[in-house]
């Protein structure tokens, strides 16, 4: 089990599962949502997800058909995705997750769109589109 907050700590969170490996993704709207060169996602089953407060706080945008970007309306701390495609999956945002996190990134995404005055030196495999399909989303 792990938990995690927004940057004010009005909206607070319990993932009721194991975590999958972080995706980095470095596509534009993930830079411009984040307001930084990419952004770490782990997949999670939505059902694994428990909003323990800040119900109220929580606004969304639907950035692109079918995806809406889940965040703090007070602080704006992004909290997750969604795929209208993909329901039952979220893609909580690294983070905001307490640590300390036992998971670590397995890949790059969207290189081909990444942010020019970032170097991307650590190894892991990059993908100029969406990267492999993502690990399964842990029980």
């Amino acid at each position: 089990m792990h938990t995690g907050r927004c940057l004010c700590g009005g909206v607070r969170f319990r993932i009721e599962s194991e975590l999958a490996p972080i995706q980095i993704c470095h596509c534009s709207q993930c830079r411009r949502a984040q307001g930084t060169p990419f952004a770490s996602n782990i997949p999670i089953k939505a059902a694994a997800f428990r909003l323990l407060s800040g119900a109220e706080l929580l606004s969304s945008f639907e950035s692109s058909p079918g995806k809406r970007r889940v965040f703090c309306g007070t602080c704006g701390s992004p909290l997750y995705s969604q795929k209208d495609a993909v329901p039952d999956v979220l893609r909580i945002r690294a983070g905001l997750i307490d640590g300390p996190l036992e998971v670590r990134p397995v890949a790059h995404a969207y290189v081909a769109s990444k942010a020019d005055w970032w170097c991307i030196a650590d190894g892991l495999p990059q993908f100029e589109g969406p990267a492999i399909p993502p690990p399964s989303t842990p029980g």
